[in-house]
């Protein structure tokens, strides 16, 4: 007699409790992950110990790789802020939302009119479909005014700066070097936001980090009994640099130290909250960068370790960033991945875990990653493409990448154009030292017709940036 010939025969009052324990019994496993996104903003693929940093300690991200796994060609669709986040919330290229910029306008500004459009479906909009809480905490950088704020995108709430730290000067401090290692907050006026409101101006940057941890505990809180989507955008290190007087003047690497090491804290904050109300088994986490390191900022920029160059550039320095996924008992402790990945890669994945189906009404440009993360396969991306502004200047496909036009993130030197395009071996020349062009030349025919058979694809969306 199998189960449903056995509830037959139980009372009507029988039946309802039967099913009230399997309903019980079930629950859990029947509920969707819960998904938490940690965004450090200019941290170099060279800044943590768990990637080689020799004196910047990060005990908590260093476990986090230690009981997860280690992308170790994780990548961003851009070079600096704003087109790299709008990317990875919505999975599709910059360029395709008109949010990749120009040489001009390489970010939004607080004067930019434009924004992230309406009609991107970030990972928070197609995740409230599947009725997961969500919030943006930290820095939002894809416009700002209410209709582009992360409230008009699908998050309930939003709790933290709508721009970078280094903007809103105020005018006696526009000579002010943001590389300085003593900065003033009140140079910045930039505003701590609540949802549409102002809370703060200007935002009293030694207390960012600290904030931003305590909004999303209380978040993961008031919201373990659902599915939660936790954006959580830190500010830095992006400059000025900002350190709580707990950690300030404690790392041997200085100011720039004492950053990292906070954020390394605070993500050790977040994961123990998540075992503390037994949420880690259900919670995929993942940890990464905006973008390199902003390497003209001297020491109050970072390191891309053995990479070359840093922000705004496509040399691997600029888009190649640290990353850890961590899922307890689904994703394998102390596991390393050298599939090549990209931030744009957590839209779909997110929604193949959450049961929802994605978007069929336009080009998505991320993979499901989650045969890399769970051990079942490998992941179906073999192509990466390194954009600055609406210019595609290099490729990469398997080990090889080709530059077809090259320029250092802040040089003053002018485009190089490269015909014969730049090839380098990145898994085995990660510095971008050798070119073996003239020994490849079926490799460069491959790529060069990769990245024409894409720019034939590719429908700029309007753009946002304006001025």
């Amino acid at each position: 007699m199998n189960l449903f010939h056995r509830v037959a025969l139980v009372p009507k009052l029988g039946l309802v409790l039967l099913f009230t324990c399997l309903a019980a019994v079930n629950g859990s496993a029947a509920r969707p992950p819960n998904f938490v996104v940690i965004l450090a903003d200019d941290l170099g693929y060279g800044d943590l110990a768990c990637f080689g940093h020799p004196t910047i300690r990060t005990p908590q991200l260093d476990r986090m790789a230690r009981e997860g796994m280690k992308l170790t060609d994780f990548y961003v669709a851009a070079c600096v802020c704003t087109p790299s986040r709008a990317a990875l919330l919505t999975g599709r290229l910059p360029i395709r939302s008109g949010m990749a910029g120009t040489e001009k306008r390489r970010v939004l500004y607080p004067d930019s009119e434009g924004g992230l459009p309406a009609e991107e479906i970030t990972i928070a909009r197609a995740l409230k479909t599947g009725g997961y809480a969500t919030a943006c905490i930290g820095k939002w950088h894809l416009g700002q005014g209410q209709a582009h704020l992360p409230t008009s995108h699908g998050f309930d709430e939003f709790f933290g700066l709508p721009y970078s730290n280094d903007m809103d000067r105020i005018p006696s401090a526009r000579q002010a070097d943001t590389g300085s290692l003593n900065p003033r907050y009140q140079d910045f006026n930039v505003p701590l936001m609540h949802n549409g409101a102002i809370l703060e101006r200007p935002a009293v940057q030694t207390t960012l980090t600290r904030r931003y941890t305590e909004q999303a505990i209380r978040f993961i809180h008031e919201n373990k009994r659902k599915p939660f989507f936790l954006y959580l955008p830190h500010t830095f290190p992006h400059v000025p640099l900002f350190a709580s007087p707990d950690f300030k003047g404690r790392s041997r690497r200085g100011l720039y130290g004492d950053a990292v090491e906070e954020l390394d804290w605070s993500v050790g904050q977040v994961l123990e909250t998540l075992r503390r109300e037994k949420l880690a088994d259900n919670t995929l986490v993942v940890f990464t960068s905006d973008n390199g390191p902003w390497l003209v900022r001297n020491l109050a920029g970072g390191s891309g370790g053995l990479l070359r160059d840093g922000k705004g550039s496509t040399w691997e320095g600029g888009m190649r960033v640290p990353a850890i996924a961590w899922w307890p008992r689904h994703i394998q402790p102390t596991s390393v991945s050298s599939d090549l990945a990209n931030a744009m890669d957590l839209f779909p994945t997110f929604l193949k875990l959450a049961n929802i189906p994605l978007p069929a009404d336009r080009v998505l440009d991320g993979y499901d990653l989650s045969p890399t993360l769970l051990g079942t396969g490998k992941a179906a991306r073999d192509i990466q493409f390194y954009y600055r502004g609406e210019e595609l200047y290099a490729l990469r496909q398997g080990p090889f990448k080709a530059h077809f036009m090259s320029r250092d993130g802040y040089s003053k030197e002018p485009l190089q154009q490269h015909d014969p395009p730049l090839l380098f071996n990145v898994a085995q020349d990660p510095s971008e030292k050798y070119n073996i062009a003239q020994e490849h030349p079926d490799v460069i025919a491959s790529l060069r017709a990769a990245a024409e058979q894409h720019r034939a694809g590719v429908v700029p969306g309007k753009p946002q940036y304006g001025h």
